[in-house]
């Protein structure tokens, strides 16, 4: 790769000249920092035990002798499963948790934007101005989300390796182990009702069964401004100090009343302190700490510069979309929002591995594995692991255009809006009207995973979504993304030639968007019941096109899993070897299922000055001042009106140091009594690099504490009766 021609004996100046022909002024900072952190992380590389609070464990195996060790607290199984049962998934990306025993559950602003802005008209556009329910009876129904409360796990390992045999190809033995998967599922969600899914972890050395009760009614209570929940924009996105009051509360409903739920946390209205231990307990979306260095290299040198290209051309179309007027701007905020955040946060983790001190790191990391492999008679074999990952990846760079335009897995954590060169929620509907036709006539066993039967519940609630279709935002995606298409091919491509039907992009698009009746949910709702047959009878010309690219998106599909299927078998022996030299107390990198993290309240150095763990509400006033009142840090007129009720000392948002990726974004903070003290929402931009290795110097997560939540809500909103039933009031 041209990237290996870093010498780890480059001088701090030459990398900052070559960051600086890569990247804009504001990732220079990105890099400086981690040029700063290096040494520290070089340390590390070479004294585990100082590792500090490193982990997304598993509630199945809690770091329970590093607490008792370090901290003289042990969480009882009671405690754990407690909490567990308190946090929640949601199936739009994040965490949250439940607050209250009527169902209140509270998570991100950014995180519940998705249901905000499906739920928004010209005339109400609660993503920016807020909402707020003062009863029952004005909560709005959300249009498509899912919750998802993790009751119980199973190891169901020995169950999935089994079924791949030696001497199987990758088709036959991906085959064999998507079987035996949909098998355990099935057979689980008619056992238990529960929402079943297997997880893979350690990249294929584990497989557990994740037992899931669903919340489909979901109701939106709560919500401030986006402009306090994201209190300075993207100049402070992913900064510290901050003074964001990121919040959304929602409340789920069973048979039409609202949720009875045992397991919520109690609510402190104290926060919490500098220097308390606290644990975090959310669905991390994913990291990327156990990867070869080729699989690395390939994130590095292919795929994120692959995401970077897309954030940035969604979010220079959505700005000049925005600016034709208010209207448009309100379509396109919650999508704007996403691409900003997702291309300053990938923009981090690839300058994280460009910084040779980091991939120094990374290399001695897996040196150490390679050798102590080496050394082991019994575990020889499994250095060619190594070269199959590498000829695997090889394999997915070549398929990566076909794959990335045509199919696309379905990643919450960047995005997903559908394959790369159809863009939308019309082509979705059509993909997902196509597929569920064509799986359902398969053995359950032989389907595509989210077309297996324990997924129908998700499927229909995502294909029957109520969210507003407006033809002039579709045209406009599908525009860019079928010009980018054609880009990528050539306009000669046969392909190409076909998806467009000798029109130009725009043409095509105002066809394909003008055409279809899939924007009505009645007729998708027929068209779900019936045959093949029904839906070429259709004649819809979105579905249409579904079909057209189907076979060669399923190609793609095809080789993709069959490399990922190699990589798997690879990884399960790297993962047997790593086992047997560490023992098993090490935690899988994160999956977007539930994960315990802890650490400690406490602050950090940044160039010379010490960074405190807390801000307060006179904090933000004087941000407010400093900056003349002006975007992005102006305040609402009703914050300015209520400034006189303000305990101005309230501590408003706090770093800990707490293990955290992207998808922990509405994670509950606990102290040691479960008791919710706080929610993350961001880290700082020192944090980027935990995707790939952690450190504790300066990284930290940031949340919003309890304290701060109360006084806004009692003081500001005029919330009183909120708060009272997050705080047990009666």
């Amino acid at each position: 790769m041209a990237l290996n021609a870093y010498e780890l004996t480059a001088s701090p100046y030459k990398l900052v000249a070559f960051a600086t022909a890569l990247y804009d002024a504001r990732m220079l900072k990105v890099f400086r920092t981690f040029l700063a952190v290096s040494l520290f992380v070089l340390a590390v590389a070479f004294n585990p035990s100082a590792r500090a609070d490193e982990g997304m464990w598993l509630f199945s195996a809690p770091p329970l002798e590093q607490l008792k060790e370090k901290y003289k607290f042990e969480p009882t199984q009671r405690w754990l499963e407690h909490l567990q049962k308190a946090s929640v998934r949601f199936n739009s990306g994040g965490s949250g948790s439940f607050v209250s025993a009527t169902g209140l559950c509270i998570t991100n602003h950014h995180v519940g934007a998705d249901a905000l802005q499906k739920a928004s008209s010209e005339q109400h556009n609660y993503l920016k101005d807020g909402f707020y329910a003062k009863t029952n009876t004005e909560e709005i129904k959300c249009a498509d989300l899912e919750l998802n409360v993790l009751i119980s796990t199973e190891d169901v390992t020995a169950r999935v390796s089994a079924a791949v045999k030696s001497g199987m190809t990758p088709d036959q033995a991906s085959a064999a182990r998507g079987n035996a998967i949909a098998l355990i599922e099935k057979e689980s969600k008619e056992k238990t009702g529960l929402r079943s899914d297997v997880v893979t972890l350690y990249q294929g050395g584990a497989y557990h069964l994740y037992r899931y009760k669903r919340y489909d009614d979901v109701r939106i209570v709560f919500a401030p401004e986006q402009q306090m929940a994201f209190y300075g924009g993207d100049p402070d996105n992913f900064e510290y100090p901050r003074f964001d009051l990121d919040i959304c509360i929602f409340r789920v409903y069973e048979n039409g009343q609202p949720g009875k739920v045992d397991d919520f946390l109690k609510w402190n209205s104290r926060g919490t302190s500098d220097g308390e231990l606290t644990f975090v307990s959310g669905s991390p979306g994913k990291t990327d700490r156990q990867l070869t260095l080729d699989e690395l290299a390939g994130t590095r040198d292919r795929f994120l510069p692959y995401l970077l290209r897309m954030f940035n051309r969604r979010e220079v179309l959505e700005l000049a979309y925005g600016a034709r007027s208010f209207e448009n701007a309100r379509r396109a905020r919650d999508d704007l929002f996403g691409d900003q955040n997702n291309r300053k946060r990938y923009n981090g983790y690839l300058a994280g591995l460009l910084d040779p001190e980091t991939w120094l790191l990374l290399r001695a990391r897996e040196q150490k594995l390679r050798d102590a492999v080496t050394n082991d008679p019994k575990l020889g074999s499994t250095g060619a692991a190594f070269d199959r990952i590498k000829n695997a990846q090889a394999e997915v760079a070549k398929n990566a255009p076909m794959y990335n335009y045509l199919e696309q897995e379905r990643p919450i954590s960047v995005g997903y809006r559908g394959p790369r060169a159809f863009s939308g929620n019309l082509f979705k509907y059509a993909r997902l009207l196509t597929r569920v036709i064509d799986e359902r006539a398969k053995p359950n066993g032989e389907r595509i995973p989210e077309f297996r039967d324990s997924a129908k519940e998700s499927l229909e609630l995502e294909l029957f979504s109520t969210e507003p279709v407006y033809d002039d935002y579709e045209t406009l995606r599908l525009t860019d993304s079928l010009t980018d298409f054609a880009s990528q091919f050539g306009a000669n491509d046969p392909l190409v030639q076909k998806v467009l039907a000798g029109k130009s992009p725009h043409a095509r698009a105002v066809n394909l968007v003008t055409g279809t009746k899939l924007k009505d949910v009645a007729v998708r709702k027929n068209l779900y019941t019936k045959g093949a047959a029904a839906l070429q009878a259709a004649h819809d010309p979105m579905i249409d096109l579904a079909r057209l690219v189907d076979t060669p998106a399923r190609d793609a599909r095809k080789i993709h899993d069959a490399q990922e299927e190699i990589k798997k078998q690879a990884y399960s022996e790297i993962a047997k070897a790593r086992f047997t030299i560490e023992g098993t107390g090490s935690y899988p990198d994160a999956t977007f299922t539930l994960r315990l993290s802890y650490g400690t309240v406490r602050g950090y150095e940044q160039d010379g000055k010490q960074v405190p763990a807390f801000t307060d509400f006179a904090g933000l006033y004087q941000r407010s001042a400093e900056h003349d009142n002006k975007p992005p840090f102006d305040l609402p007129q009703r914050w300015i009106d209520k400034k006189s009720n303000l305990n101005l000392s309230t501590k408003f948002n706090f770093v800990s140091d707490a293990d955290i990726i992207g998808g922990n974004s509405g994670s509950p903070v606990v102290n040691k009594a479960n008791e919710f003290v706080g929610i993350i929402f961001d880290g700082n931009i020192q944090s980027l690099v935990l995707d790939c290795i952690f450190t504790d110097k300066q990284a930290r997560a940031v949340s919003v504490d309890s304290a701060a939540i109360t006084e806004a809500l009692r003081k500001v909103y005029d919330a009183g009766a909120l708060a009272d039933e997050l705080e047990g009031v009666k």
